[in-house]
């Protein structure tokens, strides 16, 4: 009796030679070593110099002293980069996977645009004045964008190019609004100018454990869609071959990006370029598997944004420049190079 052979394994999705995946799990340990310096750099490096043995005695022998302050807001603010940085890389590598194209990021698909549509709203129209207030309208509107895409983008008969128009489309639209909210109205206006620009400054625990819930369910999303995304990444038609259920895939995958950026934007507002460029530089020397692309992302974009944290901190003491404007300075030349190369990244 003759049957159907399965389907050859693509590069995408054959397993890699026991040589590559060494040097590839080498490099993620490599990668996991210089966050957690960075980590340790940003505790312990800021617009207030502080010795080693105040950062030591702030981590493990707080007694309410000025300099234990400032080492618990920065370890606040640490903690927050962290997690905002994996949610922004894990979003962006997830978003370009799903729309097939590697200069997607959350603010493709509008979902930036709805959290600061939210905020200006929550500000202007409910008087909302607080970064704990302004979290939970800048998620819903994330969600609600995110949703609305998927919608316009046709659900079942969702496509890469559909998402990517729908996205654009209400991008535009929430632009207008927010420009024409905080042009007639001064406070909004005032209050707003600062949380776009992107920054850790503010960051507190209770912020942290409000958007961790979201942070988590996203992340745990994101890496268990990784196979199914290799699949989609070949196109419809062998994506079905392979098995893949595209709606179900599509679906958790938007479901996944809104979760991570809505949550991200939500507690440090919108952060340029951390989700554009890192899946973008990671899928230069991973290749196009997910499996590698994800775990990297989660562990390079939070280097990124500390980095320029750290960065931010030093270059203008006693004062400092907000991280969403430290990552734009770097990402843009970096990723105007990039895309200049003769060899550029493909999904």
């Amino acid at each position: 009796m003759l049957v159907d052979s399965p389907p050859e394994p693509s590069a995408e999705t054959a397993p890699a030679p026991p040589g590559r995946r060494a040097i590839r799990g080498a490099g993620l340990l490599l990668s996991v070593v210089v966050l957690l310096a960075l980590v340790f750099t940003s505790i312990a490096v800021g617009a207030k110099p502080l010795s080693m043995d105040q950062v030591w005695h702030g981590l493990f022998d707080d007694s309410g002293t000025y300099t234990d302050i400032v080492v618990g807001e920065r370890v606040s603010r640490t903690l927050l980069g962290l997690l905002a940085g994996m949610a922004l890389g894990l979003s962006g590598a997830v978003l370009q996977a799903l729309t097939r194209n590697p200069l997607a990021d959350p603010g493709l698909l509008g979902i930036n645009m709805g959290a600061s549509a939210a905020v200006v709203t929550a500000i202007s129209f409910f008087g909302v004045t607080s970064l704990s207030g302004y979290v939970w309208f800048a998620f819903v509107g994330a969600a609600v964008v995110g949703a609305l895409v998927y919608a316009l983008g046709g659900t079942r008969s969702a496509t890469p190019v559909r998402l990517a128009l729908a996205g654009t489309a209400l991008t535009a639209a929430l632009s207008g609004y927010l420009q024409a909210v905080m042009i007639t109205d001064n406070a909004a206006l005032d209050k707003m100018r600062f949380w776009t620009v992107g920054s850790l400054a503010s960051a507190k625990m209770g912020t942290i454990q409000q958007v961790l819930p979201f942070l988590a369910v996203g992340t745990v999303l994101a890496l268990a869609l990784a196979r199914p995304l290799n699949a989609v990444a070949m196109g419809d038609d062998t994506a079905r071959a392979l098995g893949a259920h595209l709606t179900r895939t599509r679906a958790l995958s938007m479901v996944s990006a809104t979760l991570l950026c809505g949550a991200a934007t939500a507690a440090c507002g919108p952060i340029m370029f951390v989700g554009l460029m890192v899946p973008h530089v990671v899928r230069s020397f991973t290749g196009p598997d997910m499996r590698w692309i994800f775990p990297y992302a989660a562990v390079l974009s939070p280097v990124l944004l500390l980095g320029a944290d750290v960065l931010g901190r030093i270059v203008s003491r006693p004062a400092e420049l907000q991280v969403g404007i430290v990552t734009a300075a770097i990402g843009a030349p970096v990723f105007i190079l990039l895309v200049r190369r003769r060899r550029t990244a493909q999904l």
